[in-house]
C-alpha cells in the first residue's frame, strides 16, 4: 500500500440527530491534521462536513473539498463561502459529481465512511465495487459511530453468504468504532 497522505471522509451535509455524529467528525479531523494526512472531501461547510473540514483547519491540517458548480451555492454559500473561498481549504469545483466522485477518488489512499445520507451511502458503496472490480486496494472505512452503519453492514454480510460479493481479499472494509483509532487501523490495513 502507498503512502497515506490524504484520506477521503465521506460524511453528510447534515448534522444529524446524534451529538456523537458531529464529535466523530471533530476527532478524526484532528488525528488526521495531528498525523498530517490531508481530508479530502465534498467541499460543503454544513453538518459533518463542516465540522471535519473546520477541525482539520483548527489543528493545522490541510484540506481538499472538492464540490460541483451546482452545489456551491447549496453547501458553501449558506456559510459565507464562494467558490474560491478557502476558509473551508483548498476547494476544486468540479462540472458534475461524476468528475467529483473521481477526482476525490485520485487524490486519496483511503476512504472513510462518517454517517451520512443517501450520498454518502452511494459515495461509499462505489469505493466498495471499485475494490470489488481490482480499481483500487485502498483501505475502505466505516466509523460505525453508535452503531450507525449496522445495517449496512449486515446487508454486506448477507450478500457476501448469497454469494452476490467476491470475498476474495480485495473486499474487506474496517469497521471501526472510535474515531481516535481509525488512522491506526489504516495504516494497519
Amino acid at each position: 500500500m502507498p503512502e497515506i497522505t490524504s484520506i477521503c471522509v465521506y460524511c453528510g451535509s447534515q448534522p444529524g440527530n446524534h451529538p456523537a455524529f458531529q464529535e466523530a467528525a471533530r476527532i478524526l479531523g484532528k488525528t488526521m491534521a495531528k498525523r498530517d494526512i490531508r481530508l479530502v472531501y465534498g467541499g460543503g461547510g454544513m453538518g459533518i462536513m463542516g465540522e471535519i473540514s473546520r477541525s482539520v483547519i483548527e489543528h493545522g491540517g490541510k484540506v481538499t473539498g472538492v464540490i460541483p458548480k451546482f452545489l456551491i451555492s447549496k453547501e458553501r454559500g449558506t456559510m459565507g463561502c464562494d467558490d474560491d473561498d478557502d476558509a473551508l481549504g483548498e476547494v476544486i469545483v468540479t462540472r458534475d459529481m461524476h468528475e467529483r466522485k473521481t477526482k476525490m477518488f485520485e487524490l486519496s489512499q483511503a476512504f472513510v465512511a462518517l454517517p451520512g445520507g443517501i450520498g454518502t451511502l452511494e459515495e461509499v458503496v462505489e469505493m466498495l465495487t471499485w475494490a470489488q472490480l481490482g480499481r483500487h486496494d485502498y483501505p475502505v472505512v466505516f466509523a460505525n459511530v453508535e452503531g450507525f452503519w449496522d445495517p449496512l453492514i449486515d446487508l454486506l454480510a448477507h450478500m457476501a453468504e448469497a454469494g452476490f460479493i467476491h470475498t476474495s481479499g480485495r473486499l474487506k472494509p474496517l469497521v471501526v468504532l472510535d474515531p481516535a483509532k481509525i488512522i491506526d487501523e489504516i495504516l494497519a490495513a
